[in-house]
């Protein structure tokens, strides 16, 4: 109990008033109200407070399956405009789950677009989010394994590791969910995030000259320097055949993406233009017999859904380090872009996206995509873009998608075995551009020059050293900024070691 004297200026006399001490708190129950603010700021049990039993069960089921909240009134008006995006989706989610596939070293398979989409329509938050494979982590995964096992020389092991990779990627998102660790992926810098995808996006495009030139013999390296190295000591290699193929689809894709972004109710034109180009250049090819002419095609493929794959994954031996190790820097990256995905456009349509069932539903779709011939997948930007802008209003657009690339997987497959890897290589290209952000590093250079510095370490890491070792130099300088809770608000720039 304290006592505040106070001086009646008109009478001159004295006022005591006495002020309550505020209670003596524990460093017990400091901790305890902290760690409750850190992990559980939304308190997810506030919501079953004074409800009945079975209102309880019902909140529960809908907690941990959002399906259940939007199914009941899901009406005949939100199919129509889901089924149209999910068609749109998976006529880009076809053509890009080709081209992934190669770029992590993988067969050309689309699984990925199958199951996981499945998994993430139920457990998922986010009514835009399109999932699937996506170019930085598949570039990472095939990168890191590449590294210790031939995709070439030994492509059954090499299978292996990929979907035991997946899993512990899986593992370690969910994981991270249910222990309430989604606050984690704040603490990595908009600048950070900025400069590392400006960087892969580049190294993405540079691999993709293998097959825009037609090189047959191309350096395994990813940093610029031997990647252009390998490119000018081939010249010899290169097929003018190749080179106008990709030129013209190439200028074709930036065309018909610069429409979309320009016009979105034209939204069909650059979503469409993926699989109308792999349509035309596959009938030219078929037409000429382009690969007599120097022109590298998909070749054979295999037609039927893939087979479960719960028996490849390595849970022992001399490789479980190097699974783990992949699983978590790709867990990483795909959990980063697909809660940023679905927050983005969460904000647009003004709709909440928790960060942790996120976490779970990435974390269990990758765990069970892992187990039926699917590798890492999570939100992908493009996909997403076009779905919002072909009006879904529901996660049910991921399903048709699903049903459509299953179909495909089981009839129309073979159709796939004249398509020239030169045009892969450009719709890749055209997908990755979007990752180079330019207005927000101008933003970040006004706003703040330390984190435009931070900006330039993570891109030019990248461009000189390789995708993961930059993502390993990036979490031993992870710039966050912490605003401290109290009355004299101050900001923190905090730096760790993982």
């Amino acid at each position: 109990m304290e006592e505040n004297r106070v001086i009646d200026i008109t009478t001159g006399s004295f006022e005591v008033h006495k002020v309550v001490s505020p209670p003596h708190r524990s460093t017990l129950l400091k901790l305890k109200n902290r760690l409750k603010e850190t992990f559980f700021p939304d308190d997810p049990l506030r919501q079953f407070k004074g409800q009945t039993m079975k209102q309880k069960l019902i909140l529960g089921a809908q907690y941990f399956f959002p399906i259940l909240e939007w199914c009941p009134n899901y009406g005949f008006n939100m199919f129509k405009s889901d089924i149209v995006s999910g068609l749109t989706i998976a006529s880009l989610a076809i053509p890009q789950g080709i081209s992934y596939a190669k770029l992590a070293n993988l067969p050309p398979i689309v699984d990925s677009s199958f199951v996981p989409p499945l998994v993430y329509a139920v457990l998922g938050s986010s009514r835009d989010l399109a999932v699937g494979p996506v170019s930085i982590a598949s570039l990472v995964l095939g990168s890191m394994l590449r590294e210790v096992v031939s995709p070439t020389k030994d492509p059954i092991l090499f299978l292996q590791l990929a979907f035991s990779s997946t899993f512990f990627a899986g593992l370690f998102q969910a994981s991270l969910g249910f222990l309430r660790l989604g606050f984690i992926i704040d603490f990595l810098s908009k600048a950070t995030l900025i400069g590392f995808m400006a960087g892969a996006a580049i190294i993405v495009s540079l691999q993709q000259l293998k097959g825009l030139l037609g090189i047959t013999n191309f350096t395994k390296q990813m940093a610029i320097i031997p990647v252009l190295s390998s490119v000018f000591h081939t010249i010899n290699e290169w097929s003018w055949q190749t080179i106008l193929m990709g030129f013209c689809f190439l200028v074709f894709l930036l065309l018909t993406r610069h429409i979309g972004m320009r016009k979105p109710k034209l939204f069909w034109v650059s979503a469409g233009a993926p699989l109308l180009s792999v349509i035309i250049s596959t009938l030219i090819v078929f037409a000429i017999k382009g690969q007599n002419h120097g022109i590298s095609i998909i070749g054979k493929l295999h037609q039927g859904l893939n087979p479960p794959s719960w028996n490849m994954l390595h849970f022992s031996g001399s490789y479980l380090g190097l699974v783990i190790k992949t699983g978590i820097v790709t867990g990483i990256l795909s959990l980063t872009e697909g809660i940023a995905v679905g927050r983005t456009f969460a904000a647009i349509k003004n709709y909440q996206v928790d960060g942790n069932k996120e976490m779970i539903a990435i974390g269990l779709m990758n765990m069970v995509g892992s187990t039926t011939s699917s590798y890492v997948t999570t939100g992908s930007f493009s996909r997403s873009a076009v779905n919002h802008n072909a009006g879904s209003k529901t996660a049910m657009s991921n399903i048709v998608m699903a049903v459509t690339v299953m179909v495909t997987l089981l009839f129309l497959m073979p159709l796939f075995q004249y398509t020239p890897n030169v045009v892969l290589g450009a719709i890749i290209v055209t997908a990755v551009i979007g990752l180079i952000d330019i207005p927000a590093a101008f933003q970040i250079w006004k706003i703040d020059k330390f984190d435009f510095l931070v900006l330039l370490c993570a891109f030019f890491g990248v461009i000189f050293i390789s995708v993961q070792d930059d993502w390993h130099i990036n979490f031993k300088g992870v710039n966050a900024n912490y605003k401290a809770k109290n009355s004299d608000v101050r900001e923190y720039t905090w730096y760790w070691n993982i």
